[in-house]
This record gives C-alpha cells, sequence and structure tokens, in this order.
C-alpha cells in the first residue's frame, strides 16, 4: 500500500519531466541537398539559439549551445595555460584616443565600432567610448604600465570575451553576427624571433584544439598582405574546408611587429640598461564560429552529431515502462544515472512520448549515446547502449558501463574525425585558368593555382578573381612549402607563389 497522496511512480516520474524533455521534434532534411535550409533548421529545432530578440543582427544563445561551448572554453583555456598564457579580464569599453593610436587599425575597424556617446538621461560623455570590437587598444596601453624590463618578457596573456562588430554583411547565426565570443591572446615579446615563433605556437594550438580535440580539419594560409589584419605586420588564418564547398575563418594569428608598440609605447630596458619596444602578437580563437564548424562539419541529415569531450549530455538514459515493472526500472534507472553522473554529463528522459520519439529527439540533439534500460535491463544488471553516429548497440553490464563509456566516447570523436577528414580530402582542385578555377569553384571545390605574389603588388588580380565568380584569396599555405611552376593565372606574369581560392561565409 503506497501512503495517502502519494502518486504511483511512473506519474511522479512525469510530473518531474523537464519542459525541453517534453518537446519531441525529429529532423529529417538532406543536409547535402539543402544546406541552408538544414542549417536554419537545425539552430532552430536544436534550441541553439533565438533570433527573435528585438536587436537586428543579435541573438540569444540558448542551452544547448552555451553547454557545448563551455566544455569548448575549457579545453581551449587548459591548452592556453599549459602554454604559460595567464588569464585577464579587461573592460569593453575603449576611449576613442586609445582607438585612435594606430591609423591602420582605426581605420580598419572604424566602420564597424558601435560607439558609446552618452550616459543617463541622455547626458553626453567627455569622449566617446567603443564598444571592444577587440581588444589591441585596450591591452597594449596597460602592457605600456605593466612591462619595465627584459626580465618582463615574454608576457603571455588571454582574454575570454565577447566583441561587438557592426557587421554589414548578411548575418547568420554562429556564423556571422554582431556579437561573438571569443579568446584573445595577446602576447610582448624581446624580439622578432621569439614574436614569431609565438604565431607558429598559436598554430600548433589551433591543431591541437581544432583537429585533436573537435575533430575539425583546416589549413593555415599566410593571408595576402590587402587581407591582414588592420596594423599586423603578417596574418595567418585557419580556414575550415566546409561540405558546401565554402570556407569558414577560423582562429588567426598575427604578428604585429612594433606596430602597436610605437604608438602605445610599450617598452623594455634589455640587459644593457636601454630601451627597446616589444614585439608584440595576438591570436583571436572565435569559440562561437568554432561552434557552427562543428555543427557543420559533424552534422547529418538526422540533426547534430557532437564530438564525446564537448557534447551537452553525453549520454540520456530512457526507461522502456510498459506499465508492469516500471517502478523498479525507474529506480534502475536513476541509480544508473547516479553511477555515471560523477564522470559524465548524463540524465534521464522522464517526458512523455514513446521511446522510439524519445530516440529520435536525443538524436536530433546530438547526444552521442542513449542508454536503454527496460524491465530486462533491470533485472539483469546489464544496459542497452546504442551510438548516435553508427546506430551500433551494444549490452554492457552495469559494473562496466564507466569504462565502457570512456572507451566508447573516445572511439566516436575518432570516427567524426576520420569522416571529417575524408571530407576534406576531396574538397581540393587545381586549375592552371580563370576558366577551370570558375567551374571547379562553382562545383563547390576550393582551387589551388599560380599567382603572380601575396604582397600589395597581386592586389588587382585577387579582385579580377573576386569580381569575376565570388571566390577570394585565401593565401599560402603555412603547412607545406609549395613552389609555383607557372604563370599567374589572371594576369600572365611569372608566378611567385602558389595560393588557394574559395568562397568564403
Amino acid at each position: 500500500m503506497k501512503p495517502k497522496g502519494e502518486k504511483p511512480a511512473k506519474e511522479a516520474a512525469k510530473a518531474e519531466a523537464k519542459p525541453e524533455e517534453a518537446k519531441r521534434v525529429t529532423f529529417g532534411i538532406d543536409k547535402n541537398a539543402d544546406f541552408n535550409e538544414w542549417y536554419n533548421s537545425i539552430v532552430r529545432k536544436a534550441e541553439l539559439c533565438d533570433l527573435r530578440y528585438n536587436v537586428k543582427g543579435f541573438v540569444v544563445f540558448q542551452y544547448w549551445s552555451v553547454a557545448a561551448m563551455k566544455q569548448m572554453y575549457n579545453i581551449l583555456e587548459a591548452i592556453l595555460e599549459r602554454k604559460r598564457h595567464k588569464p585577464y579580464w579587461f573592460p569593453a569599453l575603449i576611449p576613442e584616443k586609445n582607438f585612435n593610436l594606430e591609423k591602420e587599425h582605426v581605420a580598419g575597424f572604424a566602420p564597424e565600432v558601435f560607439w558609446v556617446t552618452e550616459h543617463g538621461a541622455g547626458e553626453k560623455l567627455e569622449e566617446k567610448l567603443a564598444l571592444r570590437p577587440t581588444s589591441e587598444t585596450a591591452i597594449y596601453q596597460m602592457f605600456s604600465i605593466w612591462l619595465r624590463s627584459y626580465k618582463d618578457l615574454p608576457f603571455k596573456t588571454y582574454n575570454r570575451c565577447q566583441v561587438w562588430r557592426y557587421e554589414s554583411k548578411a548575418t547568420r547565426p554562429f556564423l556571422r553576427s554582431r556579437e561573438f565570443h571569443w579568446i584573445e591572446c595577446h602576447d610582448a615579446f624581446a624580439n622578432e624571433e621569439d614574436a614569431r615563433q609565438q604565431v607558429r605556437e598559436d598554430m600548433q594550438i589551433t591543431k591541437e584544439f581544432l583537429l585533436d580535440e573537435l575533430g575539425l580539419p583546416f589549413i593555415f594560409f599566410e593571408r595576402p598582405q590587402w587581407d591582414k589584419f588592420a596594423g599586423a605586420v603578417n596574418t595567418y588564418a585557419a580556414d575550415q574546408f566546409l561540405p558546401n564547398g565554402r570556407l569558414l575563418q577560423q582562429p588567426s594569428t598575427h604578428y604585429l611587429g612594433t606596430n602597436f608598440s610605437k604608438p602605445f609605447n610599450v617598452k623594455y630596458l634589455d640587459a644593457n640598461g636601454k630601451e627597446q619596444y616589444c614585439h608584440l602578437t595576438c591570436y583571436g580563437p572565435a569559440i562561437s564560429r568554432i561552434f557552427a564548424g562543428i555543427v557543420i562539419a559533424h552534422g547529418d541529415s538526422k540533426g547534430l552529431r557532437f564530438p564525446f569531450n564537448i557534447a551537452p549530455l553525453q549520454a540520456i538514459i530512457v526507461p522502456i515502462l510498459f506499465g508492469k515493472n516500471d517502478e523498479a526500472v525507474l529506480k534502475y534507472a536513476e541509480s544508473v544515472r547516479e553511477s555515471l553522473a560523477g564522470k559524465f554529463r548524463v540524465d534521464i528522459d522522464l517526458g512523455e512520448g514513446k521511446p522510439g520519439e524519445k530516440f529520435y529527439f536525443w538524436e536530433m540533439k546530438g547526444v552521442p549515446c542513449h542508454i536503454e534500460v527496460g524491465p530486462k535491463e533491470a533485472e539483469e544488471k546489464t544496459l542497452t547502449v546504442v551510438w548516435r553516429d553508427n546506430g551500433k548497440k551494444e549490452k554492457v553490464k552495469l559494473g562496466e558501463i564507466n569504462r565502457f563509456l570512456e572507451e566508447g566516447g573516445k572511439a566516436l570523436s575518432q570516427r567524426l574525425k576520420v569522416q571529417a577528414l575524408e571530407s576534406f580530402k576531396g574538397m581540393i582542385g587545381e586549375a592552371k585558368s580563370l576558366e577551370e578555377a570558375k567551374n571547379l569553384i562553382e562545383g563547390g571545390k576550393v582551387v589551388k593555382v599560380n599567382f603572380c605574389a601575396i604582397d600589395k603588388s597581386g592586389e588587382k588580380c585577387a579582385e579580377a578573381i573576386e569580381k569575376g565568380f565570388g571566390a577570394k584569396v585565401r593565401g599560402k599555405r603555412m603547412d607545406i612549402e609549395e613552389k609555383p611552376a607557372g604563370n599567374c593565372i589572371v594576369c600572365g606574369a611569372k608566378a611567385e607563389t602558389v595560393v588557394y581560392i574559395g568562397r568564403e561565409y
């Protein structure tokens, strides 16, 4: 006999179900047939963000994306701290006088800046304040205060923050918006050699984070001089190759030389007591854009697929209830959740709906595996685990589940990485003429071509490519050395370099 007023176990479980678990949404859009519809739909149906915020170009990042990005931040910050970067938090508002000190920088960013000009009841500020589009002009004026001696160097910082840019192109959630979430690293060195070594380390960090941890293939390019970061000597950027043939710029790293040190007076005394300007670098992994890269690279026509290490939920337990022995099943499911919760992100789906509906729902949300618990599992003290990426169903003893999920999760992430690398291999074409290049671009390829130069002298040829078929010169590869053999495909002059061209987001 149950005490008076106590709900039966099944009814009580339903009453405790979380609202989001009751929304049974399935997914079935062919990603390859209509990528744009697929992307827009998965962002909406998986509740990654809500576009209905009433400021144009701004969105609300919802729990499912924030939970994944939180894990991404943790992984990247751990890598940075292993490389001796230290965390700092800098203000979001930058005085106009700071912003105007480096002329090339201000010319590059001025059209995108949000300005704060008044406070309170319409009272004008004494000086306009820029809402941070990037942090160089905030950070380097502090470097000028902190850095005094060669013993202070190298000085390596990172800042987890948001930046705001008045993006004039069409915005798209996570890919391009007026507010994005990222990490900025700003580092100071005694000389150019040490600074350029940091740039190479930034590329290695990108490899450890994007490829090793998230399974995202990319190529690092030295950007042409006409497409470098405003105020940099050189810019190097990782381009992710997307399944639809487009490129998505991911982390970029910049050798700034003394271009910012001089206007901001970032100096140190060397071992001989002589004043020297610091050589500066900056590095910007945009977490929200990398998240978009994960959605696109790993998602399929059933929905999202998350690598195990960043999944908001790594496993979802689905009780199979028949009306008989339900109380025992629910009790067993809860005991399984408790045994896993200390090591994994796991929950129980106690919402309405048939088991099949729940399976499809969590499949769409990209949970790496679901765990079926029915009367037989409860009696035998076993679990039935089904993996999201390949649908493989495996029976596991309760005592082995922790090790099984740990090993299986790593294997799932590796499978996603291998699939992404296979897709990546077929995305590069090679062209000897503009007509060939155009046809390959329109066929969804990134194209390797001979080119005159990536200094300013090559800019007119790059403009011809962009006007001709909407592709951009991305630069020359940093991972391998490629020597040109022929003439520039645009002007016909002897080629000095090999570059890649493609359409971007």
